[in-house]
């Protein structure tokens, strides 16, 4: 665990250090790429496990709750965020 949160504040330090570097301007196109390429493995990894198969009605209305759960809670959350730290003076925001 404390090995990722390394590797990220790191990737963060480096990112800030190196940011007028164009060619990591250049860089949205393949993260994006790259995040689709891991969901998609991920769900090649959980497709071919048999036991998550298995127990997939099990699992799944407590992985659809939660899911929903946590972005209704995000959505409030932004929304509380908007609400109070973005406020203008006079009108709309």
């Amino acid at each position: 665990m404390f090995n990722v949160i390394g590797f990220m504040f790191t990737g963060i330090t480096l990112g800030y250090l190196f940011r007028n570097i164009s060619l990591l301007q250049k860089t949205e196109k393949t993260i994006s790429l790259t995040v689709i390429t891991l969901l998609f493995v991920l769900g090649i990894s959980v497709g071919s496990n048999p036991v998550i198969i298995n127990n997939l009605g099990k699992f799944g209305w407590q992985a659809a709750i939660i899911a929903i759960s946590a972005t209704c809670g995000s959505i409030l959350a932004s929304w509380v965020v908007l609400k109070c730290f973005f406020k203008q003076e006079g009108g709309e925001q």
